[in-house]
């Protein structure tokens, strides 16, 4: 008899060894290679990684959302549905053009990295989460539709009484929440968020990313939250998957990667912004810029910044595996090949990683009686 399905840890998307090429032949340029990724139900995953490191290539790519220049050349992206089904499920990479339309936004929406670019600056809020509930459920009337865009922008602390806004007209955070009722329109199982509080002060950041975290708690849906700022995802996700040239070089818990990071470019990026809390620590940053994606070093693409390059990283591509003594958790790094005798800052043992820990981050404690103060309105 089968066992009970664990609906909580169902892997709603599964990527498997999916690349993106921009270009053909020898000249292509490799974005994202072999990428392996499971997301789960409820679950909140971060990509982090410095510009041009394949993060916002890798969403589009697991949506089909690319444009000409871009193609995926292998790899599959499985979505599965229904949890009381553990055979069924969907390669996105398969679907027609008219299944594609009928699952996104409906399963899979997206949150794009800049609200007003993304809305119809002619067309007031009313009009554009009424656009969306048309598009895919025709059967609904316009009154229905309305009190759909009401509900919906309640939802992320929005009154009524901005359905006649146009996008001129909101604050930076207001756009963004209007675009995070959109994805939420259809109820997807997915919300993947690219970079969605890139240009919001730090107290905007903070208070987008707990109404976030609340309606993933309160709807249960999963998250993709794609951004450059490693603390930021400290603050709000489960587990992180750190990208470099194309490649996830670490994956791992949320505490764990905050206090033991295994790989030297994690290392790099968490010594990049200052902690509120504990002792000051000296900011030192990565040395270098990321390579060129049309002329990768050989062997692992972050030897000529990493400190602690042996010969073996310029010859030899590491791969993602669990490192000695911690299964849950994967890094790519010849340091933690089991063979190398590591240095202290890339060994600290995973017990010191509590969830807790995260709270260390500069948007954990930001402004924040300011915003206990007063609602939220942005």
């Amino acid at each position: 008899m089968m066992a009970p399905l664990d609906q909580a840890r169902w892997p709603v998307l599964e990527v498997s060894g999916l690349c993106v090429d921009y270009g053909r032949g020898a000249g292509a340029t490799h974005a994202v290679i072999d990428v392996d990724l499971v997301l789960h139900r409820g679950e909140v995953i971060g990509l982090a990684g410095e510009s041009g490191s394949g993060k916002s290539t890798l969403a589009y790519g697991m949506t089909r959302l690319l444009r000409p220049p871009g193609r995926i050349t292998a790899g599959k992206v499985l979505f599965r549905p229904d949890p009381s089904q553990p055979v069924s499920s969907l390669d996105l990479l398969d679907l027609g053009i008219e299944e594609l339309r009928q699952l996104r936004w409906r399963e899979i929406s997206i949150v794009f990295q800049s609200a007003m670019a993304a809305l119809n600056p002619v067309l007031n809020v009313e009009a554009q989460l009424a656009d969306t509930l048309a598009a895919h459920r025709p059967e609904m009337s316009r009154r229905a539709r309305r009190d759909r865009a009401v509900e919906l922008l309640g939802l992320v602390g929005i009154s009524a009484d901005r359905l006649r806004s146009f996008p001129h007209e909101l604050s930076g955070g207001m756009r963004q929440r209007v675009m995070i009722a959109m994805a939420l329109a259809l109820q997807p199982q997915i919300v993947i968020m690219d970079e969605p509080t890139t240009a919001l002060d730090v107290v905007t950041q903070r208070e987008i990313l707990q109404k976030v975290i609340e309606l993933r708690d309160t709807l249960g849906f999963s998250v993709l939250f794609i951004t450059h700022d490693l603390s930021l995802l400290l603050e709000l996700a489960d587990t992180i998957a750190v990208m470099y040239a194309g490649r996830i070089v670490e994956h791992a818990a949320a505490g764990q990667l905050l206090t033991a990071p295994r790989h030297p470019y994690s290392l790099g990026l968490l010594r990049s912004f200052p902690s509120l809390h504990g002792p000051r620590r000296e900011l030192t940053g990565i040395p270098g810029s990321p390579p060129n994606l049309q002329s990768l070093p050989t062997g692992c693409a972050f030897h000529p910044r990493c400190g602690y390059a042996m010969r073996q990283c310029s010859a030899d591509v590491p791969r993602l595996a669990p490192p000695p003594g911690s299964p849950m958790r994967l890094v790519a790094c010849w340091l933690q090949d089991g063979r190398q005798d590591r240095p202290d800052e890339l060994a600290r043992p995973d017990e010191l990683a509590r969830p807790e820990d995260a709270a260390g981050s500069r948007l954990a404690s930001a402004a924040a009686p300011a915003a206990s103060d007063r609602e939220v309105a942005l």
